[in-house]
């Protein structure tokens, strides 16, 4: 009786464990990804997500609650938007482009560093483990090296997801300088009903459909991490 529990016990205790993982990187990567946004703005000329608190690395400053279960539990997720006012730019659309841009942007150099730091991980990790010859370090050596690849993942989930084109996504303010007037006023107007039909869609496709969105952006996601960026460290580590 008890012996077939075990199973289904370890299980639920790798399952935790992930998820304590995942918590410091859920808040540096939508914490980061806030900033980005306001710091970009800033710098264009619009001083009010400075002046509202918001250039802060403070996660209760940005952290959305439900933004981030969802970030936590399906890998896409969301924060409090920045507050931006496009009227401070020379041209709002650019302005909002550029502003939009900087958040996908700052979690996919947080994945080519969480990226780099897996392979130095896993690397290291063989070299204390063969020369030492402890092998109690493997547990806490694999748990480095799983720490980092949620890293890299988490982050470059998050980038991707936002670049969709739909609002409220920041890919919807990048699309916007392809648009005409006529059909970028006719998005924002209806950005907050988009929006919800975006989701709805998302939870039908995740629970009925087969998840065919998901596994779309995961593709995307794994193809950057395991395609691009993993070969090119461990090229990059052969020669050092």
């Amino acid at each position: 009786m008890l012996e077939g529990l075990l199973p289904s016990i370890g299980t639920l205790l790798n399952e935790l464990l992930e998820l304590l993982l995942r918590l410091p990187v859920v808040i540096i990567a939508l914490v980061v990804h806030e900033c980005a946004h306001g710091f970009i703005a800033y710098k264009l000329g619009d001083p009010t997500a400075k002046r509202m608190g918001r250039l802060t690395l403070n996660p209760l400053k940005h952290i959305d609650p439900l933004g981030a279960i969802c970030m936590l539990l399906f890998r896409f997720g969301w924060a409090k938007p920045v507050p931006i006012n496009p009227m401070y730019f020379k041209n709002p659309k650019v302005g909002m482009a550029l502003s939009s841009l900087a958040g996908p942007v700052s979690n996919v150099i947080l994945s080519f560093i969480g990226t780099f730091l897996y392979v130095l991980s896993i690397r290291l990790g063989n070299l204390i483990l063969i020369s030492t010859g402890i092998t109690a370090l493997y547990t806490p050596l694999m748990y480095v090296c799983q720490f980092f690849a949620i890293f890299a993942i988490l982050n470059m989930s998050l980038a991707i997801f936002n670049l969709i084109p739909l609002p409220p996504l920041d890919g919807s303010r990048i699309l916007s300088i392809f648009l005409p007037q006529k059909a970028y006023f006719a998005m924002m107007r209806y950005e907050r009903h988009i929006g919800i039909g975006f989701m709805i869609v998302l939870l039908v496709d995740s629970y009925f459909l087969g998840g065919y969105i998901t596994w779309a952006l995961s593709f995307v996601v794994n193809f950057f991490i395991y395609d691009l960026f993993i070969p090119l460290f461990d090229l990059i580590l052969f020669f050092i």
